[in-house]
């Protein structure tokens, strides 16, 4: 059973950054592509970030992509979010995911979840 463990988020302060991890086991991280949702209050999940496990080949929102960044360690099992110039609409609760697909922005292409991080970000 794979399992998915998110932790770094926390109250910040608009114009910072914070980088969430995400610690993977129960499975052969290579083998899965990896990728970053939130979700807001009141609104459904939204599509952040992703890495394919294939050729490392990443996809973004396209409005997140100059502030967010998304990495891996395959030795670690982890893989990581880098946020910056953080702002309030990026206030949410922050999933971690794992596809034995290519990697996409789809939700239910998903197939392991965590239970996600908060991230609260102040004006």
């Amino acid at each position: 059973q794979v399992t998915l463990v998110e932790s770094g988020g926390g109250l910040v302060e608009a114009g910072r950054s914070l980088t969430l991890s995400c610690v993977i086991s129960g499975g052969t991280l290579s083998r899965y592509s990896l990728g970053w949702f939130r979700q807001a209050p009141g609104k459904e999940r939204e599509f952040v970030y992703a890495i394919g496990w294939r050729d490392g080949r990443k996809i973004y929102a396209e409005s997140l992509k100059d502030r967010f960044r998304i990495s891996r360690d395959d030795a670690k099992t982890t893989v990581y979010l880098q946020m910056n110039s953080l702002k309030p609409e990026d206030t949410g609760v922050y999933h971690c995911a794992a596809s034995l697909g290519l990697g996409a922005s789809r939700p239910d292409e998903y197939d392991y979840w965590g239970q996600g991080t908060q991230v609260i970000v102040s004006s």
